[in-house]
C-alpha cells in the first residue's frame, strides 16, 4: 500500500473513530481511563466532531488529483496537537496509560503527513 493509501486509511479511521466520540464519548472515555461525566462526555463529543471533520478533509485532499498541501499541513498540526494532548492528559492522569498509544498513533500519524506533505507539489 502507499503512503497515499495508509493515510487516506488513516482519514476514514479518524472519521470513525471521531464519530464514535460523538455517539458515544462515555464508552470513548471509558476506554482511555477518563472520567465519565456530563462536562466530559459533552466536551469529548465536540473533539469527536473535530476529528470527522479533520479526518474528512484528509481523506478529501488525498482522493483529488493534487492533494492540497494546506489541508495536508492542517490534518497534521490536528494530529500533531491530538498526540500532545493526550500525552499532557496522562501526565495530569487524567486518562490512564493506555491513552499513550493514541497519543503515539496521533504523533506518528502527524509525522506521515507531514512527510507526504512535502513530496506533493
Amino acid at each position: 500500500m502507499t503512503l497515499r493509501g495508509v493515510l487516506a486509511a488513516i482519514g476514514w479511521g479518524t472519521v470513525g473513530t471521531g464519530a464514535l466520540q460523538v455517539v458515544a464519548p462515555g464508552f470513548v472515555l471509558r476506554a482511555i481511563g477518563g472520567a465519565d461525566e456530563k462536562t466530559t462526555r459533552h466536551l469529548f463529543g465536540t473533539v469527536g466532531m473535530f476529528m470527522v471533520v479533520v479526518g474528512g478533509l484528509v481523506v478529501g485532499t488525498l482522493r483529488a488529483g493534487s492533494p492540497d498541501r494546506a489541508a495536508l499541513g492542517w490534518g497534521a498540526a490536528q494530529k500533531a496537537g491530538a498526540a500532545l494532548a493526550v500525552g499532557l492528559g496522562v501526565a495530569r492522569r487524567v486518562f490512564s496509560p493506555v491513552a499513550l498509544l493514541v497519543a503515539a498513533f496521533d504523533a506518528v500519524t502527524a509525522v506521515l503527513l507531514a512527510v507526504y506533505r512535502s513530496r506533493v507539489r
